[in-house]
């Protein structure tokens, strides 16, 4: 149990060590959801 606590904390730390923030996870979120919506429009033409 000790050990499961320990690897979620330190994935935790790990993804928003990534994003630098948690206003960089947003945009992180947001521009892949453009990449989704362009790639969609593309498809689409």
């Amino acid at each position: 149990m000790r050990k499961l606590a320990l690897l979620a904390v330190v994935a935790a730390t790990f993804a928003i060590s990534a994003c630098n923030t948690l206003s960089g996870a947003g945009q992180d979120v947001s521009a892949a959801g453009s990449a989704v919506t362009n790639t969609a429009e593309d498809a689409k033409n």
